[in-house]
């Protein structure tokens, strides 16, 4: 039996220990040229991953109980007991059921939109224009910007203005012009 040495091409050399002991049980003697196993060649020698155990026998499982749910729901009694099915709930659950996770999911919807509305504050309230979060932006001084302004350079170079909150006096001059043109348009 040989003893193990370490690889001599630096190709060999992994970083993972499931791939460094799928390199060592896969080598052979007399085969030193061969490149390393990729990573898609070494998950598949570990066999599939749980996720997709998991997510073939949820599909299989959600087959299976479909098909045993409709056959109950819609095959008449009389071929329920030739096949030897003598006890199954009553046909009264096959509508009963559904209904029931349908209204309470409606039901569900509808208290959650009730929380969020007694949860917003009213429109005429303050705490809809400020709050413990507001910052008030942060105006430079005239003879900094007036600097600023001539050196087009420094301008540019200038950083970004942190997040800030814009005043209500700005967003109505914005979005309605100011008091006075508003004034003469009347």
């Amino acid at each position: 039996m040989e003893e193990w040495s370490p690889p001599l091409s630096p190709s060999l050399v992994v970083r993972s220990p499931r791939q460094t002991l799928s390199l060592l049980r896969n080598r052979h003697p007399g085969r030193e040229s061969q490149s390393p196993p990729t990573s898609t060649s070494t998950s598949l020698a570990g066999g599939p991953k749980p996720s997709e155990v998991y997510g073939f026998v949820g599909s299989i499982t959600t087959v299976i109980a479909t098909t045993v749910y409709l056959i109950w729901a819609y095959m008449p009694e009389c071929c329920l007991r030739s096949l030897g099915i003598t006890y199954y709930p009553s046909r009264y659950w096959a509508l009963a059921a559904p209904s029931f996770m349908i209204v309470a999911t409606a039901l569900c919807m509808v208290v959650y939109m009730g929380l969020n509305f007694l949860a917003t504050p009213p429109p005429t309230s303050f705490n809809t224009i400020f709050d413990e979060h507001s910052r008030e932006r942060a105006m430079f001084d005239s003879a900094n910007a007036t600097a600023m302004e001539e050196e087009e350079e420094v301008e540019l170079e200038r950083p970004i203005e942190p997040i800030s909150d814009i005043s209500v006096d700005q967003i109505n001059s914005l979005m309605f012009g100011a008091p006075q043109t508003r004034a003469q348009e009347f």
